[in-house]
């Protein structure tokens, strides 16, 4: 007879447990559904924007040698927060100009949608 010394342990009954969550911090956001509707009115460009797209025409002529967005963009980053108010002004009044342009055509939109003059059938060609 085999003393309990000389004998193995006996395994353990295995119980499957469900698999724990990679991370209760970590939330999964619900993924937009489509792409909205191609006939509403797109947003502005913010004013810095509109200040990269003088900048870079200008940049260009000054250094034909820069050839990619790259080199541009940080050029165009570090003048921007050189730049004072009074300067950024400009740019601020073509941004605020476009944004209440893009209010109003929001407003028409919505109307047109509400009222149903901006049915699923119509005319649109997505292609």
């Amino acid at each position: 007879m085999k003393t309990r010394s000389q004998t193995g342990p006996k395994p353990l009954k295995t119980v499957a447990l469900a698999p724990r969550p990679s991370s209760p911090k970590r939330r999964l956001r619900p993924k937009p559904s489509g792409k909205g509707d191609p006939r509403a009115p797109k947003k502005p460009p913010t004013a810095f924007f509109y200040f990269l797209e003088d900048f870079r025409k200008t940049y260009k002529q000054e250094n034909p040698s820069a050839k990619t967005m790259r080199e541009i963009g940080k050029a165009c980053g570090e003048k921007w927060k050189t730049m004072t108010f009074e300067e950024r002004v400009k740019y601020y009044d073509i941004a605020t100009e476009k944004r209440a342009e893009f209010e109003k055509a929001v407003v028409e939109y919505n109307k047109k949608k509400d009222s149903g003059e901006m049915s699923e059938e119509s005319d649109v060609d997505y292609n």
